[in-house]
């Protein structure tokens, strides 16, 4: 049975494209309240113009030290509580290992992994205290597969397949459910870094999903009855190849 959205309160980061767009957009039509989690002030102002009173815009650069440390408090002087936290912010690096530079690989672990953890660490404690929460992750078929171009990408992702199904186990007494969500290729602007040859097999294969499709996911995941948990969905276009 699908549990109602309306009047639920969702903080997503990476909220002004791609997924966290779409998921924005679909829980905001499940009559939630969202608020949009990103660095881009111009996009976050622009998008929240567009989509109503329930799209509160919050800018925070999760690369930052400080401004990552201040997103829940900041968060929760602009709504009295969140239901759902959505780490969905993430960076691409594809291609071999020896080919990548130190800074982009300790950009990447930042974002995709540190920032992740410090996001759930700082919000658990709310949600803990109303006993009843979902903290979503968006990882990858990446982090259950050795894609041997992308090395760099499919370990920050291996490891937060881990961090999620650890939290899961730890918050299981409090009430907050922990999940992922899998996608493959994704079109986005991270498919931009991918390697030109294998972006362009893909494009010709239909190896490809829409962001609105892995937010279909999420809506699913999020809607079920609380004595319900998808521990993770993997969402693949139907003539992806690597698994």
């Amino acid at each position: 049975m699908a549990v109602s959205m309306e009047g639920k309160i969702a903080a997503i980061t990476g909220a002004a494209s791609g997924i966290g767009l779409a998921s924005t957009k679909a829980l905001l039509d499940a009559g939630a309240t969202v608020v949009m989690v990103d660095r881009d002030e111009e996009a976050l102002a622009r998008l929240t113009a567009e989509l109503g009173d329930k799209a509160i815009a919050q800018v925070t650069d999760l690369l930052d030290r400080e401004s990552c440390a201040n997103m829940v408090p900041e968060i929760l002087e602009k709504v009295d509580h969140v239901d759902i936290l959505y780490c969905n912010a993430g960076i691409y690096i594809g291609g071999d290992l020896i080919d990548t530079d130190t800074d982009s690989i300790d950009r990447m672990l930042n974002l995709n992994v540190n920032a992740v953890m410090k996001n759930v660490r700082d919000m658990a404690p709310h949600m803990i205290e109303r006993g009843v929460g979902d903290i979503m992750v968006t990882c990858s078929i990446a982090g259950h597969f050795p894609t041997h171009w992308e090395p760099v990408y499919a370990g920050s992702k291996w490891a937060i397949t881990c961090f999620v199904q650890t939290m899961r186990r730890q918050m299981i007494p409090h009430g907050i459910r922990v999940s992922q969500v899998s996608p493959g290729p994704v079109i986005s602007a991270l498919l931009a870094d991918w390697p030109e040859e294998n972006l362009r097999k893909a494009k010709e294969s239909g190896s490809l999903i829409e962001a609105t499709e892995v937010a279909d996911a999420v809506m699913y995941i999020l809607t079920r009855d609380r004595n319900v948990t998808i521990r993770d969905m993997l969402v693949l276009p139907t003539n992806f190849d690597r698994l």
